[in-house]
């Protein structure tokens, strides 16, 4: 396989996954619809992720809903893989935005896969990216119970300032990473979304010949973010508040948890999945499996700027968040020899210096909450 097209590609991942390929020798093939949300008003000038793709790769404005946008890329371009990344990833926004996050998630999924199915092309292998929002609140040990799946949280005890899941009123729950036979139950529409599309791809695709290997990226990171978007991203959000000295809401107690993986980690899982054949028809997490909390988060930016910001430990709470979430990664380490490079404490010390020579822009973080409050979304 010679020649690329990645969906999304002037995306985060997908830029940093394209210089890479470039690198190694690949024709790389970008559609990208360039949203807004994420480049700005002027992404030639405005967006240091746009701005970040090479000059070597073959950049072509388009979108995924579109047939034609879809057909000249796949049929004329004569790709030999598909590394599916054009999605929108906000979990809280998709709980709003449900139509939309349908349409371009599941619809442009199912679109690819009917002109894979139904049009002449050179494709033979197709990675979609998933999530590890499809796993839910994630995997437990219970004294009573053993291994439990808990569904998402009860209101009521999290507006009594209690936020870890339960299992049939069972609170003696112990955190467990998820490996990829965990139960799969998402809690927003971006997860359901992400749970189509990687279900779509991994059933259609070997129907038609074509490899599939399904993604469930972690919390992705690192130097290229967006710091525009404030529906996605934490470590974006809390440096664009860090560094304009304005206070930061710390939801729920603080102790929340994600596996943060670095970007160079996750470019580096996703080309072993594209070039081995090891990879085919099977499915991987992509992460660090550990799990570091929110006000480790903050702690951390904090300490790479070295600059304090006030912090509030609000309490507040997003419907369709879950409480913690961290990947086994035993599987992909087996199969594909991946073993995560970079630890978040020098992550986020590349990430904060990358930043600070980047314009601050504009800080929508409260207006991204205030829509979630005028939908009971925010408590």
């Amino acid at each position: 396989m010679k020649k690329i097209l990645i969906t999304g590609g002037a995306g985060f991942i997908g830029s940093n996954l394209s210089i890479h390929l470039v690198q190694k020798g690949y024709t790389v093939v970008v559609l990208d619809n360039l949203s807004k949300q994420i480049h700005g008003d002027d992404p030639k000038n405005t967006s240091p992720i746009f701005k970040n793709l090479p000059k070597e790769v073959q950049f072509i404005k388009g979108d995924v809903t579109s047939r034609s946008d879809l057909e000249n890329v796949i049929v004329h371009e004569k790709c030999d893989a598909i590394v599916h990344f054009a999605a929108e990833t906000g979990t809280g926004q998709s709980m709003y935005e449900i139509e939309k996050y349908n349409q371009v998630n599941i619809g442009g999924t199912a679109l690819l896969l009917d002109i894979l199915t139904n049009q002449p092309h050179k494709v033979k292998k197709v990675i979609i990216a998933s999530s590890r929002s499809i796993y839910g609140e994630g995997k437990y040990h219970s004294k009573e119970y053993g291994i439990v799946y808990p569904s998402s949280r009860i209101e009521n005890d999290m507006n009594e300032g209690y936020f870890e899941p339960t299992f049939h009123g069972n609170r003696d729950l112990e955190l467990l990473a998820t490996d990829e036979e965990s139960k799969i139950h998402p809690s927003s529409v971006y997860g359901i979304t992400k749970q189509v599309q990687e279900q779509l791809v991994m059933t259609v695709c070997p129907t038609i010949g074509i490899a599939p290997v399904a993604l469930r990226y972690q919390n992705v990171y690192g130097p290229g973010q967006s710091l525009s978007n404030p529906y996605t991203g934490i470590l974006s959000i809390f440096s664009n508040r860090i560094l304009s000295g304005s206070p930061i809401n710390i939801f729920e107690d603080g102790k929340e948890s994600r596996d943060f993986v670095f970007i160079d980690d996750v470019v580096n899982a996703t080309t072993l999945a594209l070039e081995m054949d090891e990879a085919n028809n099977n499915i991987y997490n992509v992460g660090t499996g550990i799990a570091v909390s929110v006000l480790e988060v903050a702690e951390q930016l904090m300490k790479s700027y070295n600059k304090k910001t006030p912090y509030y430990v609000t309490g507040n709470y997003r419907i369709g968040d879950i409480r913690h979430n961290y990947a086994d990664i035993t599987l992909i380490k087996s199969q594909l020899n991946f073993i995560p490079k970079v630890k978040f404490d020098l992550g986020i010390m590349k990430f904060a210096e990358w930043v600070k020579l980047q314009h601050l822009s504009e800080d929508k973080y409260e207006q991204s909450l205030n829509e979630m409050k005028d939908k009971g979304l925010l408590k």
